[in-house]
C-alpha cells in the first residue's frame, strides 16, 4: 500500500513543473517582443522617413535640373579650324535641348564630335548654368596622297582626312604608292610610308632640295623614288633609303642640264647610274 501512495504523489507533481516552464517561456517571449518594439520599430520608421526624404529630394532635383534655368544659351567651341563649328553647335544643341545643361550627356556629345574627320579628340564640359564648352584637338594635314579617286590629305598617323580643298597650299610634292586596301597590313605599310615621307622632308630641307621634287613614289618601301624636273622633263630617281638627302643631291648634280636625254637615275648605290632615252 505504501508504494502505491508514493506513485500517486509523484504523478500529481509533474503538471506543476510543466506549468512553470510555460510561464518562463511566455515571460521570455514577452521580453523579446518588448525589446524588438524598443529597438527595431524605431529603426524601421526612421528608414521609411529617410527613404521618403530621398525620394522627394530626387523628384526636386529632377524638376530643378530640367527647369529653364539650366537651358542651353551658349556653346563655346575652341580649337576647330578645319572642322565646321556650325555642325558642332547643331550636335550640342540637339543633345542638350531637352535635358538641359545640368543633365547633358557629355560623353555622347564627345563621341559625336570625334566622328568628324579632322577631329583627333574632343573634351566637352559644362559651363553652368547655361553653357557647354567643346575643346577640339584637330589632326594636322601632313601630305597630299594620290589615290584612285583623287588627291587626299593625310596626317602623321596615316589617317585619310578629306579630299584636297580647292586652293590648298603648303605641301611641296605629292605622295604616290598608297595602299588603298582595308587590311591591317596596308594600314601598317601606310604608316611606314608616312614616316619615310617625314624623313625625306627632314633630309631634303637640310640641302634645300624639297622644292625640286614634284612627287615621291613609295609603293615599294625598299626602293623609294622621287620625281624631279630638268630641262622640261620629269625624271624618276631611285634613292638610298638610309641616305635620302645625299642620294637625291648627287642625282640632281649628274642630270643637271641633261634632262632632255635622261629617262631615270638609280642613286641607291655608291655611284648614280643614269639610264638615257633611246633615240
Amino acid at each position: 500500500m505504501a508504494k502505491k501512495r508514493k506513485s500517486s504523489i509523484t504523478s500529481k507533481k509533474a503538471p506543476v513543473r510543466s506549468t512553470r516552464s510555460s510561464k518562463v517561456l511566455r515571460s521570455r517571449a514577452n521580453g523579446a517582443a518588448r525589446k524588438f518594439g524598443r529597438t527595431a520599430l524605431p529603426l524601421i520608421l526612421c528608414g521609411c522617413i529617410v527613404g521618403a526624404l530621398i525620394f522627394l529630394g530626387f523628384l526636386g532635383y529632377q524638376t530643378a535640373t530640367k527647369s529653364p534655368f539650366f537651358g542651353i544659351r551658349t556653346i563655346d567651341i575652341r580649337g576647330a579650324e578645319r572642322t565646321p563649328t556650325d555642325d558642332i553647335r547643331r550636335i550640342v544643341a540637339a543633345q542638350v535641348e531637352k535635358s538641359g545643361v545640368w543633365n547633358a550627356d557629355l560623353s555622347e556629345i564627345r563621341m559625336r564630335v570625334e566622328k568628324f574627320p579632322y577631329v583627333k579628340s574632343a573634351a566637352v564640359s559644362m559651363v553652368l548654368p547655361t553653357g557647354i564648352r567643346v575643346n577640339v584637338t584637330e589632326r594636322i594635314p601632313l601630305a597630299v596622297v594620290r589615290l584612285s579617286s583623287g588627291d587626299f590629305l593625310i596626317d602623321g598617323d596615316a589617317v585619310l582626312l578629306s579630299a584636297v580643298p580647292s586652293g590648298e597650299k603648303g605641301f611641296p610634292f605629292i605622295l604616290k604608292g598608297w595602299d588603298e586596301a582595308k587590311t591591317e597590313k596596308a594600314a601598317n605599310d601606310n604608316l611606314v610610308r608616312v614616316k619615310l615621307y617625314k624623313k625625306m622632308l627632314d633630309e631634303w630641307r637640310q640641302f634645300d632640295l624639297e622644292s625640286r621634287v614634284k612627287e615621291v613614289n613609295l609603293g615599294d618601301l625598299k626602293e623609294p623614288k622621287a620625281v624631279v624636273e630638268d630641262s622640261g622633263r620629269q625624271i624618276s630617281i631611285s634613292l638610298a633609303k638610309d641616305n635620302l638627302g645625299k642620294s637625291l643631291k648627287t642625282a640632281l648634280e649628274v642630270v643637271a642640264g641633261k634632262g632632255a636625254k635622261v629617262r631615270s637615275v638609280d642613286a641607291a648605290g655608291i655611284y648614280p647610274v643614269i639610264q638615257y632615252l633611246d633615240f
